[in-house]
């Protein structure tokens, strides 16, 4: 399975879009839609510029290839577009290792969508406080998870 357009525009409205890198809340350094540069510490003089659309596009794509493989190794029960795209966004933004350890992915590789989805909703906190940003973008993935 590929991530399809509603997938993809999900993950782009809550990334957003960066063509000069910058320091992400987690102190990496990160252009484009969330992409980390290297080890996300130091940054390469020849990534210290601005992208275009398309070079930001190439990147994103090798990107979500890794998340796609990622949730098809991981989730065990058939999915269908919209959840797969849900869970793509959902490992983009927190990494396959989450998913890997998540409730989520033991109550969906039991076939239990209701208490995956239920799982994903708390998923929207850093450092114990719910931040808008995360509360809003996990109940769009729990739409489409749920679907």
């Amino acid at each position: 399975m590929k991530t399809s357009e509603v997938g993809l525009a999900l993950i782009k409205h809550y990334e957003g879009f960066y063509s000069k890198p910058y320091k992400c809340p987690a102190g990496l350094f990160t252009v484009g839609y969330g992409h980390v540069i290297g080890n996300g510490i130091n940054l390469p003089d020849n990534w210290n510029r601005h992208f275009s659309v398309e070079e930001i596009n190439d990147i994103l794509k090798r990107d979500l290839a890794r998340f796609e493989q990622g949730v098809l190794r991981y989730i065990t029960m058939p999915l269908n577009q919209y959840q797969f795209d849900s869970l793509v966004s959902f490992s983009f933004n927190l990494g396959l290792g989450t998913l890997q350890r998540s409730t989520i992915r033991q109550k969906l590789n039991r076939n239990d969508v209701k208490g995956a989805v239920k799982s994903l909703l708390q998923y929207n906190k850093a450092n114990g406080k719910v931040l808008k940003g995360l509360d809003l973008r996990r109940k769009a993935e729990a739409k489409l998870l749920g679907s």
